[in-house]
């Protein structure tokens, strides 16, 4: 693969893999976000000149097509978790799918990855999956040959969903679940960045398709918590939170800025989030997929109380 790789959203935590990645290949990369500066931590990952930190806001289609002026391929990876200030799930994930798309179109890229996520649905209540939907629906009417990636929770060193849940279980007196039942496959970010690249290096290949990603196993949150809990070497109890209170938690969330979950993620909870049965994903791109039981450990270390070389005479 070779020419300029625009990667809109790069400067977050599947992007610093991904440009890894993709530095590795010898093609230059331009990593737009609406601060520039978060960027500049990416250019020691390639050559000198290779990586391009570049100032962009997808929700300003002028700005999209100056950041693909000149691109051979792309990758959408702007989206966000929750609303905060100007920032909807609308105007980052609908609308701003369909800027980068035309953008890229109208430069016309070859190859183009949209990354979007397992259980979009333009019929959700809950806004993240609906708008992610819509994105998916605008990138295809722009570009036709473009890939869609669907992740489930993604998991890293610098992940959101392992460190978030890791940080209260060490803070709190006991750990709260919430929609236990609800099952993930989560997958790694470094698995998740070759996969983006291989649809990038195989247009005729991938375009066109949707790869669901997950990991090699499933597992309910209240596995996912008690594995965490195992790992930082806590012995605090697992505790229950009846549906009818988690929900009404979730309902102030819409009022109490810092809520611990907001009603749009509760109903995202009330999901499954796997691979569905059938589905292409990682082995369909050439990925083996990378156990969570491989990578959390080291990155969990930090949030036992006795720091990393703390241990319990009871864990092997």
């Amino acid at each position: 693969m070779d020419g300029l790789v625009v990667i809109v959203g790069g400067s977050g935590f599947i992007g610093r893999y991904l440009v890894q990645v993709l530095a590795q290949t010898g093609v230059r990369i331009r990593v737009v976000a609406r601060n520039p500066q978060s960027a500049l931590y990416l250019r020691p990952l390639g050559a000198v000149g290779q990586i391009q930190p570049f100032g962009g806001n997808v929700g300003d289609l002028g700005s999209m097509a100056a950041a693909f002026h000149g691109a051979t391929a792309g990758v959408n990876l702007a989206g966000i978790l929750a609303e905060s200030g100007g920032q909807s799930f609308n105007k980052v994930q609908a609308t701003g799918a369909a800027n980068v798309a035309r953008a890229a179109a109208n430069a016309g890229v070859s190859a183009f990855v949209q990354v979007s996520a397992i259980g979009v649905d333009a019929k959700a209540e809950a806004g993240y999956a609906r708008t992610k939907a819509q994105g998916e629906a605008a990138v295809h009417a722009a570009l036709p040959h473009a890939t869609i990636v669907r992740p489930s929770i993604v998991f890293g060193q610098e992940d959101q969903f392992i460190n978030r849940f890791a940080g209260l279980a060490a803070r709190l007196p006991v750990m709260p679940v919430v929609a236990g039942g609800t099952r993930f496959q989560p997958v790694f970010v470094l698995d998740v960045a070759r996969a983006i690249a291989a649809a990038l290096a195989d247009p005729e290949a991938h375009g066109g398709r949707t790869y669901s990603l997950g990991g090699p196993r499933t597992y309910t949150f209240r596995q996912i918590l008690a594995f965490i809990m195992h790992e930082i070497r806590s012995k605090k109890s697992l505790v229950e939170v009846p549906d009818g209170i988690a929900a009404m938690m979730a309902k102030l969330g819409r009022f109490v800025p810092g809520a611990p979950m907001t009603w749009d993620q509760w109903q995202m909870l009330q999901h499954d989030n796997v691979v569905p049965q059938g589905a292409p994903g990682l082995a369909e791109l050439g990925i083996e997929p990378t156990p969570l039981e491989s990578i959390a450990p080291a990155y969990l270390e930090r949030y036992r109380t006795g720091g990393r070389f703390h241990r319990d005479p009871l864990v092997a």
